[in-house]
């Protein structure tokens, strides 16, 4: 994925997940503490990171919880801000992250795993009227997550 700002700005970048049919990964938000939440972190420098955006997580009933859980299934979109400082050197760089999660089906969860995220490509420029882009990439799918 690539994503292009200016200077001094913030940008978006999207990553594109997809969890196999028949399995979930808790949501970033749990229903209960004891369960793992999806987490994305990156290693941003000298971009900062001002906000994580995940998708309305489901709420699902499961035959193994009572009650039912908040959780992600199929197709979703995580969104990540970078402030770009008015400072940054001309150029770019691939911006390093990690995703961590654990993916359950209806009877049993799997061990949690943290994935590496390696395909997000930020560019920044100096012109006041360069455009901001960004598009996916899908790292988060069964190739990754039972």
């Amino acid at each position: 994925m690539s994503v292009m700002g200016k200077r001094g700005t913030t940008v978006a970048a999207k990553i594109q997940a997809r969890m196999r049919e028949g399995y979930h990964c808790n949501s970033n938000t749990p229903s209960d503490e004891y369960l793992i939440p999806l987490k994305l972190t990156w290693t941003p420098a000298p971009l900062e990171v001002t906000d994580v955006v995940y998708p309305k997580a489901q709420m699902e009933k499961y035959s193994f919880s009572k009650d039912p859980l908040s959780v992600y299934t199929g197709d979703f979109e995580i969104v990540t801000h970078f402030k770009v400082p008015a400072s940054a050197a001309l150029g770019g760089m691939v911006l390093p992250a990690k995703l961590r999660y654990q993916a359950c089906n209806d009877e049993t969860c799997l061990p949690p795993r943290t994935v590496p995220v390696t395909s997000t490509d930020v560019s920044w420029v100096s012109r006041p009227n360069a455009s901001h882009a960004a598009s996916g990439t899908s790292f988060f799918d069964s190739t990754t997550c039972r």
